[in-house]
């Protein structure tokens, strides 16, 4: 486990627990060097005065607060812990609230709450009553400057904090185009049974563990690629975009849902990782080397259905089917 981030309390009643906060993401993600274009050198990032122009230390620098044009309140990390003292170094229970309550557009970092020395017994005691009562708690504490709202529910053995929106930091729909609910032109009560019928189909339980990130491999092949071409230091061109075919803005509904539910050739039924659920597409990526023969005559189908949403589930719900057929 990775150095802990934070030290501290979870204070409710006059019950205290010594906790200690540990990183629960482990996000896989690229780290690309900054490179001028002219001759593929380094680009490095200066800290410099803008008074003199000269450079400046890290050692050098301090935070400051301008409450007036150029004039600057000079702030330690001394300052931030006197401010608040308990919110810094306390995690305040203020409420108990059922599990299912918080909505799942609140919820932003996973974190580990891990017992210090000699508090296993009260940390069980809030984990299981927790878990006992269905109940998830709710804090505030400040972590490197800042104060949070947070969420506190057992997962299994370990006590989990879970940062959350403020409901304020949460933008409204009120702006958003959106069709009324039984609106002119929504939909029918016939499609509404189709399109029940196909989820139906395709429900299954949440296996987290059959979703697979595959953009870092499949950027990894194509950077080993343009390695293998001799293209390591060539500039890739954009493609050009193919311009969309003007189409019809009446969909035949039923008759789309109708032939998502009719059975399609079989395709393989079994993946390589065994999984029966879905990957849902995440930020326009592609699944490279990794596609099957199920894949690949998915995605074709996709491409030549003019690219409705409702045809994507049909590929889907197809496929579906034919690994529950075989």
């Amino acid at each position: 486990m990775a150095r802990s981030l934070w030290k501290g309390m979870i204070s409710f009643g006059l019950v205290s627990i010594p906790v200690e906060l540990h990183p629960a993401e482990e996000r896989r993600e690229f780290k690309f060097s900054m490179l001028d274009k002219r001759d593929l050198s380094p680009v490095g990032y200066k800290r410099f005065n803008k008074r003199n122009g000269k450079e400046v230390e890290w050692g050098n620098i301090v935070k400051g607060y301008e409450y007036g044009k150029d004039r600057y309140v000079v702030l330690s990390e001394e300052d931030f812990k006197r401010a608040n003292v308990k919110a810094s170094r306390s995690i305040d229970i203020e409420t108990f609230v059922p599990a299912g309550d918080i909505s799942p557009e609140y919820f932003e970092t996973p974190y580990y709450l891990a017992p210090a020395q000699r508090a296993d017994k009260v940390y069980a005691l809030l984990r299981d009553t927790l878990q006992a009562a269905g109940r998830v708690a709710i804090a505030q504490f400040v972590l490197r400057t800042t104060q949070h709202l947070v969420a506190i529910r057992p997962v299994g053995r370990a006590l989990m904090l879970f940062v959350l929106r403020y409901a304020d930091e949460l933008r409204g729909a009120s702006g958003l185009d959106l069709p009324a609910e039984n609106a002119k032109g929504a939909a029918s009560a016939k499609e509404i049974e189709l399109a029940k019928r196909l989820i139906d189909d395709m429900t299954g339980k949440w296996k987290p563990e059959a979703f697979k990130h595959t953009y870092h491999d499949d950027l990894m092949t194509r950077i080993k690629e343009k390695i293998r071409k001799g293209q390591a230091r060539e500039i890739t061109p954009p493609e050009k975009e193919e311009k969309a075919e003007p189409r019809s803005n009446v969909i035949d509904l039923a008759a789309l849902l109708r032939k998502s539910l009719e059975k399609t050739p079989a395709e393989p039924a079994a993946r390589s990782n065994g999984a029966g659920t879905h990957r849902p597409a995440r930020h326009g990526s592609r699944r490279g080397t990794h596609k099957t023969a199920a894949h690949k005559s998915t995605s074709a189908r996709k491409r030549s259905s003019g690219k409705t949403g409702l045809h994507a589930v049909a590929s889907r719900g197809a496929a579906t089917r034919a690994r529950r057929a075989a």
